[in-house]
Protein backbone atom coordinates (compact mmCIF):
# COMPACT_ATOMS: atom_id res chain seq x y z
CA UNK A 1 0.00 0.00 0.00
CA UNK A 2 1.36 3.34 -1.03
CA UNK A 3 2.24 5.54 1.80
CA UNK A 4 0.05 8.75 2.18
CA UNK A 5 1.46 11.80 2.07
CA UNK A 6 -0.26 14.24 4.40
CA UNK A 7 -0.71 18.21 3.99
CA UNK A 8 0.44 20.53 6.33
CA UNK A 9 -3.30 21.07 7.51
CA UNK A 10 -3.69 17.51 8.00
CA UNK A 11 -0.63 17.42 10.23
CA UNK A 12 -1.67 19.76 12.91
CA UNK A 13 -5.22 18.12 13.05
CA UNK A 14 -3.54 15.01 13.69
CA UNK A 15 -2.06 16.23 17.19
CA UNK A 16 -4.47 18.07 19.37
CA UNK A 17 -3.95 21.90 18.98
CA UNK A 18 -2.35 22.04 22.02
CA UNK A 19 -0.49 19.97 24.22
CA UNK A 20 0.60 20.14 27.97
CA UNK A 21 4.17 18.53 28.02
CA UNK A 22 4.83 17.21 31.55
CA UNK A 23 8.66 17.18 31.47
CA UNK A 24 11.38 17.08 28.73
CA UNK A 25 11.02 13.41 27.86
CA UNK A 26 7.33 14.04 27.57
CA UNK A 27 8.08 16.83 24.83
CA UNK A 28 10.47 14.51 23.16
CA UNK A 29 7.52 11.76 22.62
CA UNK A 30 5.16 13.86 21.68
CA UNK A 31 7.49 15.47 19.06
CA UNK A 32 8.48 12.17 17.76
CA UNK A 33 5.22 10.97 17.27
CA UNK A 34 4.46 14.13 15.63
CA UNK A 35 7.80 13.40 13.26
CA UNK A 36 6.05 10.22 11.82
CA UNK A 37 3.49 12.81 9.86
CA UNK A 38 5.92 14.92 8.38
CA UNK A 39 7.14 14.67 4.47
CA UNK A 40 9.94 16.20 2.70
CA UNK A 41 9.57 20.05 2.41
CA UNK A 42 7.68 20.36 5.38
CA UNK A 43 9.09 23.61 7.83
CA UNK A 44 8.27 23.96 11.22
CA UNK A 45 8.82 27.45 12.74
CA UNK A 46 9.37 27.42 16.30
CA UNK A 47 8.34 30.78 18.92
CA UNK A 48 8.72 30.96 22.02
CA UNK A 49 11.15 32.42 24.88
CA UNK A 50 14.51 30.76 26.11
CA UNK A 51 14.15 27.16 28.00
CA UNK A 52 10.80 26.84 26.65
CA UNK A 53 11.69 23.98 25.19
CA UNK A 54 12.19 24.31 21.45
CA UNK A 55 15.20 22.28 21.33
CA UNK A 56 13.89 19.45 23.39
CA UNK A 57 11.20 19.65 20.31
CA UNK A 58 13.71 18.94 17.55
CA UNK A 59 15.35 16.26 19.38
CA UNK A 60 11.86 14.46 19.56
CA UNK A 61 11.59 15.24 15.65
CA UNK A 62 14.89 14.06 15.15
CA UNK A 63 14.33 10.79 16.98
CA UNK A 64 11.21 10.26 15.03
CA UNK A 65 13.15 10.64 12.28
CA UNK A 66 15.59 8.08 13.03
CA UNK A 67 18.59 9.98 13.61
CA UNK A 68 21.15 8.04 15.27
CA UNK A 69 21.97 10.04 18.69
CA UNK A 70 19.33 12.17 18.54
CA UNK A 71 19.39 12.67 22.09
CA UNK A 72 23.11 14.98 21.10
CA UNK A 73 20.63 17.13 19.28
CA UNK A 74 21.56 20.78 20.63
CA UNK A 75 20.57 24.31 19.46
CA UNK A 76 22.75 25.11 16.90
CA UNK A 77 23.27 29.06 17.87
CA UNK A 78 26.91 29.87 17.32
CA UNK A 79 27.10 27.61 13.51
CA UNK A 80 23.47 28.78 12.85
CA UNK A 81 22.46 25.70 11.38
CA UNK A 82 23.05 21.70 12.12
CA UNK A 83 21.95 19.15 9.62
CA UNK A 84 20.90 15.57 10.57
CA UNK A 85 20.44 12.06 8.68
CA UNK A 86 17.17 10.39 9.16
CA UNK A 87 15.02 8.41 7.26
CA UNK A 88 14.35 12.43 6.11
CA UNK A 89 17.26 14.73 6.50
CA UNK A 90 16.68 17.35 9.02
CA UNK A 91 18.24 20.81 8.59
CA UNK A 92 17.94 22.61 12.42
CA UNK A 93 18.33 26.31 12.29
CA UNK A 94 18.29 28.83 15.61
CA UNK A 95 18.15 32.09 14.60
CA UNK A 96 18.67 33.77 18.10
CA UNK A 97 21.68 35.59 17.13
CA UNK A 98 20.31 37.02 14.22
CA UNK A 99 18.81 40.02 13.57
CA UNK A 100 18.35 41.00 9.82
CA UNK A 101 16.99 39.21 7.32
CA UNK A 102 19.78 39.39 4.93
CA UNK A 103 21.76 37.33 7.19
CA UNK A 104 19.32 34.49 7.43
CA UNK A 105 19.17 34.48 3.44
CA UNK A 106 23.04 34.05 3.41
CA UNK A 107 22.60 31.53 5.06
CA UNK A 108 21.07 29.41 2.05
CA UNK A 109 18.09 29.40 4.07
CA UNK A 110 15.71 29.36 0.16
CA UNK A 111 17.60 25.38 -0.64
CA UNK A 112 16.99 24.32 2.87
CA UNK A 113 13.35 25.64 3.36
CA UNK A 114 12.13 24.20 -0.06
CA UNK A 115 14.54 20.82 -0.10
CA UNK A 116 13.96 17.96 0.47
CA UNK A 117 14.19 17.44 4.07
CA UNK A 118 12.06 18.78 7.69
CA UNK A 119 13.65 22.63 8.13
CA UNK A 120 13.02 23.66 12.00
CA UNK A 121 13.39 27.29 12.42
CA UNK A 122 13.41 28.17 16.13
CA UNK A 123 12.69 32.09 16.85
CA UNK A 124 11.14 31.80 13.73
CA UNK A 125 9.41 34.99 14.19
CA UNK A 126 13.02 36.81 13.30
CA UNK A 127 12.62 35.50 9.03
CA UNK A 128 8.44 35.36 9.32
CA UNK A 129 9.16 37.18 5.61
CA UNK A 130 11.51 34.34 4.75
CA UNK A 131 9.10 31.20 5.91
CA UNK A 132 6.64 29.34 3.07
CA UNK A 133 3.12 30.12 3.90
CA UNK A 134 2.38 26.81 4.81
CA UNK A 135 5.10 26.80 7.53
CA UNK A 136 3.13 24.62 10.54
CA UNK A 137 4.23 27.10 13.40
CA UNK A 138 4.30 25.80 17.30
CA UNK A 139 4.55 27.57 20.04
CA UNK A 140 6.28 26.89 23.40
CA UNK A 141 4.88 28.54 26.57
CA UNK A 142 6.55 27.85 30.28
CA UNK A 143 3.81 26.54 32.32
CA UNK A 144 5.75 25.23 35.27
CA UNK A 145 9.21 24.38 35.98
CA UNK A 146 8.88 21.34 33.87
CA UNK A 147 6.06 21.87 32.16
CA UNK A 148 5.33 23.36 28.41
CA UNK A 149 2.58 24.25 26.30
CA UNK A 150 3.30 23.12 22.61
CA UNK A 151 0.82 24.59 20.30
CA UNK A 152 0.13 23.90 17.14
CA UNK A 153 -1.12 26.31 14.29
Amino acid sequence: MAKQKLSNQKVTTIFHKKYLSESPKDTINFASRFAKALKAGDMLALTGNLGSGKTTFVKGIAKGLGVKNYKYVNSPTFVLIKEYKGKLPLYHFDLYRLDIIKDIEDLGSDEYFFGKGISVVEWADKCKALLPKNSIKIEFRIKGETKREIIIK
